[in-house]
Formats: structure tokens, C-alpha cells, sequence
């Protein structure tokens, strides 16, 4: 026993290892990273927003993006074959606003139900070189949004990954959970961004030139795949020269986040299933923070149990607590998520609990895609 117990303790040594070169060497970068101001421009865009029976939505946020504080903007509203009443109030956009272009997309049978097709036709349908990305239901933080994402394309950086955030509801465990995986990915990808190796970004925040689609053929190395028109873009087009981050406040979107759990768990049952799609390098790093996550907490619960080395089991299980939360509070506070702090270590076991729970559920059942 006493030998399997220090078999135990060597690899507990060693997944705090990885944890500890994860948030000590790479999210850190982000962390402590000082804003980067951009170089305010007046380079033409095109702001592409794709929607599916979003009249709700479409009523709520429109007026936040033909209002942006930006000279040189058109907004290209995609309508994906809805079946409620969203095409019509588009078109009364159209006809208010000279800016607008509006994409009528109708159902194929090869690309039916695929958000992937309809962007396309709204990516070819640009006049600009320059877009940028969100969705029917955000809205951006600031009538400045445009003029702020745009401020950090320049000759070499064609590919800005921006953070959608989620609106806060008072006294909701469920929101804080929510944003709390929502800053935690953001601090990642930010991250690894920051070492040269991008791999994902969102939809809902998310600037690139045309030409950089037109590079990879677009999405039609994973057309087939429902999701990933931002994540696996990202994966295939981004690298350490052509992408930045914008993390100022003024570049945010936001969204109404899943009231239930059951639809959240949804969500993440698409997001997980499409990260099975990225580089391996990507999955690997992916995998192993996970791994050293979960092997970590687990074997600090069966030493302290068996009480063995439980002064430095405990020691190291509190530094990496202590350190870590460090991390991630600097982290949230960039992106104005300083109340989801202090429920770090419930909210890290809670999303560990689920992560579990959406692999085993998607081993057995494919997620729905797009609507």
C-alpha cells in the first residue's frame, strides 16, 4: 500500500507540474498583460451578422449596430430561411438604413440547416475587405465597437479575435457558472494567442479580412461539420503573425446566456463536439489541462484521505489554489468579471463535473446544430 501511495504522490507532483507551467507560463500572458491600444483607422468594414428566426433579438439589438460611432461601415444582415418574421423586419432595415445589405438565404438541400452556408453567401455578398462577426442575439458594448476592433487590424495582423461576454442576472448561481466557463475560454484562447499559437476564437466578437477566408477555401474543410464557423476558421487560418487580441472594454459584445441548465448543457455539448475537429497540438494542449485538472484534484482527495504526506499534499493543494486564483482573478477583472472570483474553486469543480458529464453524453448522442 505504502508503495502505491508514493506511486500516487509522484504523479500528484507531476500534474502540478502541468497545472503549474499552465497558468504560471501561458495564462499568466494574458493575466498580466497590459491593454494594447490600437491605431484608430477609417478602413472600410463590413459588419456580417447571420439570423435564424431571431426576430426578438433582432428587434432588441439592431439598433445598437446601425447607431456605431464609425464612418465606413456596412452591415450585412444575413436572413437564413426563417420561418417567423425576421426576414420582414429585416427588409424595413433595409429600407431605412442606405448601409445595409440584406442576404436572403433559402433552403438547400445540400447545406440545409448550415450556418456555414449562409455566411458564406454573406462573406461573398461584402463589399469590404474587412469584417467583422456577431451574432443576431448581441449586441456590442459600445458605440464604438466597430472603430475599436478595427483599430487593431494592421499589415500583418488580419485577424483579430475579440470576447463575447455574457449579460449578468442578479442572483442567478446558473449565470455565474456560465460566465465563469465564458471568461475561463476567453483567458485561454487570449492566451495561447499571446504565445503564438491561436486556436479558436468566437463568433459572437471576431474581425478578419476576407482574403484570409478566401485562403483556406473558406469553411469547406469542415462544411459538413454544423459548427465551428468561428472555432475551426480560427484553428485553420490563425497563426502567430497573422492574429491579435482586443481585450478593451469598448471591443466587448454581449448576450443574453441560457436561463436553464439543460440548455446550457446543450451548448457545450456543441462547442465540446467540434473541438474534436482542431490541430492536434490544439487537442493535445487542450486535453492534458484538462487531465492535470482532474487528476490533480482527485489524487489530493485520496492522499489526504489516506492522510499520506498530508502536510505537503495540503501545502501544495492550497499554493495551487492560491496561485491559480491569482491567475483568474486577473484574468475576469480584464474582462469586467470580477464578481465570478471568488466562487473559483466550487465553479472550477462544477465545470470539471459537466465536462465530464458532456463527453460521456456525446459519446452516445450527436449535439444539434444551428437551428
Amino acid at each position: 500500500m505504502e508503495t502505491v501511495l508514493f506511486g500516487l504522490f509522484i504523479a500528484y507532483l507531476a500534474f502540478f507540474t502541468l497545472q503549474f507551467i499552465y497558468y504560471g507560463f501561458i495564462f499568466s500572458r494574458f493575466s498580466f498583460a497590459q491593454p494594447q491600444e490600437g491605431t484608430p483607422k477609417s478602413i472600410a468594414v463590413s459588419v456580417i451578422i447571420c439570423a435564424k428566426n431571431e426576430l426578438e433579438n433582432l428587434k432588441k439589438n439592431l439598433p445598437h449596430f446601425v447607431s456605431q460611432n464609425y464612418p465606413n461601415y456596412e452591415l450585412v444582415l444575413i436572413d437564413d430561411a426563417s420561418s417567423d418574421d425576421s426576414l420582414e423586419l429585416l427588409e424595413e432595415y433595409e429600407r431605412m438604413y442606405p448601409f445595409i445589405k440584406l442576404v436572403k438565404v433559402e433552403n438547400n438541400e445540400a447545406f440545409w440547416g448550415n450556418k456555414k452556408f449562409a455566411l458564406t453567401l454573406g462573406i461573398k455578398a461584402a463589399k469590404n475587405e474587412y469584417l467583422l462577426f456577431t451574432d443576431a442575439d448581441c449586441r456590442p458594448n459600445d458605440a464604438n465597437w466597430i472603430a475599436e476592433m478595427t483599430a487593431h487590424f494592421t499589415a500583418k495582423k488580419t485577424i483579430v479575435l475579440g470576447y463575447g461576454a455574457y449579460e449578468k442576472i442578479k442572483g442567478s448561481f446558473l449565470n455565474k457558472i456560465i460566465r465563469y466557463e465564458t471568461a475561463i475560454t476567453a483567458i485561454q484562447y487570449f492566451s495561447w494567442a499571446k504565445v503564438g499559437k491561436p486556436y479558436m476564437g468566437v463568433g459572437r466578437n471576431l474581425a478578419y479580412k476576407k482574403s484570409e477566408f478566401f485562403n483556406v477555401r473558406g469553411f469547406m474543410d469542415h462544411m459538413k461539420i454544423r459548427s465551428g464557423d468561428d472555432d475551426l476558421f480560427i484553428n485553420q487560418a490563425a497563426n502567430a503573425q497573422n492574429t491579435t487580441i482586443n481585450f478593451n472594454s469598448e471591443s466587448f459584445t454581449y448576450s443574453e446566456a441560457k436561463k436553464t441548465y439543460r440548455d446550457w448543457f446543450k451548448q457545450r455539448r456543441r462547442h465540446v463536439s467540434t473541438s474534436k475537429y482542431y490541430k492536434t497540438f490544439d487537442k493535445l494542449q487542450l486535453t492534458t489541462h484538462f487531465v492535470s485538472q482532474f487528476f490533480f484534484l482527485t489524487l489530493a482527495i485520496v492522499l489526504l484521505a489516506f492522510q499520506y504526506n498530508w502536510i505537503l499534499v495540503a501545502g501544495i493543494l492550497g499554493f495551487r489554489y492560491i496561485f491559480n486564483w491569482i491567475i483568474i482573478g486577473y484574468g475576469c477583472s480584464k474582462l469586467k468579471e470580477k464578481d465570478i472570483i471568488f466562487g473559483y474553486p466550487l465553479f472550477e469543480l462544477l465545470l470539471m463535473i459537466t465536462q465530464i458529464n458532456v463527453f460521456i453524453t456525446n459519446l452516445f448522442s450527436k449535439p444539434v446544430h444551428w437551428k
